[in-house]
């Protein structure tokens, strides 16, 4: 099998699960979450968690759980819970983990989520350094849109691709912030801000979601990025725009025999 073939196949495979999951919105939850930086941990202890937005597809209603809410619902004045942040990042995740034992079975729809530097095994570690139990979501439900390489080729877009994804898209920045900025506005308490963000990137994963799966989601990429080759390009665009290929050969043999009888007059 030649790499243009196997190119092919892998592009077909993904668009059949991203099919699928849109075919079931109401059982897709679009996931993302904000947490401190990665850099200069003391002690290389792992990046607390600060919040996290989770989505319906179907029905957009949207759940979020974050360290300054727990903190009002303790009554804590919001300028001033550092003291309390291992209490707080433990409440929100019990939170977050009683959402995702209500939702079992669900597909979990994220971006990039794929390890313990960040992922849902950070979280789940997280959880468990704050001597918490966390709920095992189990790994053939967890869906990562961020492979829209498979879809489009390597270089479909620069990075950072979440933000540049949206602007070759037309989908507005409001309240999107970088996961340095999330970290940077969790240093200086500002709060809302990084949730927020955290808010409007499951908004931007679902529209990514739905335009992926209509074929309309705009990307750097040329055919060649896509299929490997011309010949692969022509064989699959015929394939997957059989309609339009069916009605141009059937006014193309509309055509031949309109020439034809009036080449008989």
């Amino acid at each position: 099998m030649g790499q243009a073939q196997r190119k092919i196949q892998r592009r077909k495979k993904e668009l059949q699960r991203l099919a699928k999951l849109m075919s079931q919105p109401e059982n897709v939850v679009i996931i993302h979450y904000s947490c401190e930086s990665f850099y200069n941990r003391p002690h290389g202890a792992s990046p607390r968690i600060t919040s996290i937005a989770v989505q319906n597809l179907e029905s957009a209603q949207t759940a979020s759980f974050a360290m300054h809410q727990a903190a009002e619902k303790n009554g804590y004045p919001l300028d001033k819970i550092e003291p309390h942040y291992d209490e707080l990042e433990k409440q929100m995740l019990d939170e977050f983990y009683d959402y995702v034992s209500t939702h079992s079975g669900r597909i979990w729809l994220h971006w990039n989520m794929r390890n313990i530097n960040y992922g849902f095994q950070a979280i789940a570690h997280r959880h468990g350094v704050l001597q918490g139990e966390p709920v095992k979501i189990d790994e053939s439900n967890l869906v990562d849109l961020s492979r829209l390489d498979a879809i489009y080729g390597i270089d479909y877009i620069e990075h950072p691709y979440l933000q540049r994804l949206m602007e070759k898209n037309n989908i507005t920045d409001k309240d999107f912030l970088s996961g340095a900025d999330e970290a940077k506005a969790f240093e200086e308490k500002e709060y809302g801000k990084l949730h927020f963000s955290t808010l409007r990137k499951v908004r931007v994963l679902a529209s990514f979601a739905r335009r992926a799966d209509e074929r309309i989601l705009q990307t750097n990429s040329t055919w060649k990025d896509i299929y490997g080759s011309y010949p692969q390009f022509l064989n699959e665009w015929v394939q997957e725009h059989w309609i339009t290929s069916l009605i141009g050969a059937i006014l193309a043999l509309l055509g031949f025999l309109i020439t034809l009888v009036q080449g008989c007059r």
